[in-house]
């Protein structure tokens, strides 16, 4: 039973994706005195990219192909990772926090290498400004996590969760506070949302993510928008089992899983509210300032590992 759980985890994550971006969107145009697109528009296009031809530039390799392939594949392990209505996950493994990190950068680098390989010049400007915010992105990424791995004494994203959810709500420390805030601007530039990346602009001063998958198309394209989709959700249910896992199913019972797949999109809704929230505020960044913000994330990451350790 705890297995099918697990695996429902997982299957929730990879299909309500595209409806999380949807709702976003759809937020925003509210927000922005817009009727906007339905929320099921992103469905519609990834089905749509799937009946489509997959062109592929003259000049590129088989690299091209491979890297959407390792782009979606590397997500959907990560997704695995991730406990979602229970403390538990399906993939969780002593450490699987570092592997956590270092799956997300590998479907980077071969998006950045297909980008490359596609010959445009778009695609090299992009590439070259993903490998910026990712260098800077990865040693706060896993010094926050490491942060929480201190203070639960475990290297496990799921033991993590099991022993937050053992402790009470309002002993939650200035020091999860720290790593909470350097994850979320982390989580920002990771999945290239605003102030970092603007993922609905195709102008070239300002374009990241958009530049490197100017020249796919059809499924390939579908395989790295619906990539791009569950890596946000992931991103967020992530940040919600580490540092608000109440309401977790503590049984793998009908009710207690209806339960806390309830509490969990009452959760996911609020996240998704504050990112609009957050985008409609907001302008996006210029591209010499990305490392300052970053650089904030990395000061937060830092104190909250020292401030863990000191408090051992």
């Amino acid at each position: 039973m705890t297995l099918m759980t697990n695996v429902l985890q997982v299957l929730l994550l990879i299909l309500l994706a595209p409806l999380v971006r949807g709702v976003i969107s759809r937020i925003k145009a509210r927000i922005q005195n817009r009727r906007g697109a339905s929320v099921w528009r992103p469905y519609a296009d990834v089905l749509k990219l799937f009946r489509k031809q997959d062109l592929v530039p003259a000049s590129a390799s088989f690299v091209f192909r491979l890297a959407p392939m390792v782009v979606f594949t590397t997500t959907l392990v990560v997704a695995a990772f991730v406990p979602l209505l229970h403390g538990s996950a399906l993939l969780g493994v002593t450490g699987d926090f570092v592997l956590l990190v270092y799956l997300l950068a590998l479907g980077r680098f071969f998006l950045m290498l297909g980008a490359m390989d596609g010959g445009s010049s778009f695609g090299g400007m992009g590439a070259s400004r993903e490998a910026l915010v990712s260098t800077l992105a990865e040693a706060p990424f896993l010094l926050a996590l490491m942060s929480v791995a201190i203070a639960a004494h475990t290297a496990s994203i799921a033991g993590m969760v099991q022993w937050t959810m053992g402790q009470n709500f309002f002993q939650f420390s200035a020091v999860y506070a720290l790593a909470f805030a350097a994850l979320v601007l982390v989580a920002i530039a990771e999945t290239g949302r605003i102030p970092v990346d603007n993922p609905t602009t195709h102008l070239e001063l300002t374009m990241i993510h958009e530049a490197m998958v100017l020249e796919y198309s059809g499924p390939s394209l579908a395989l790295i928008e619906w990539a791009s989709a569950i890596k946000l959700t992931v991103v967020m249910a992530l940040l919600i089992a580490l540092f608000v896992p109440w309401g977790m199913a503590s049984s793998v019972s009908a009710l207690a899983l209806g339960v806390a797949s309830l509490v969990m999109l009452l959760k996911i809704a609020a996240l998704v509210l504050a990112l609009a929230l957050v985008e409609c505020s907001v302008a996006k960044l210029r591209m010499y300032l990305v490392p300052d913000f970053l650089g904030v994330a990395s000061a937060l990451a830092i104190l909250a590992v020292v401030f863990t350790a000191l408090m051992r």
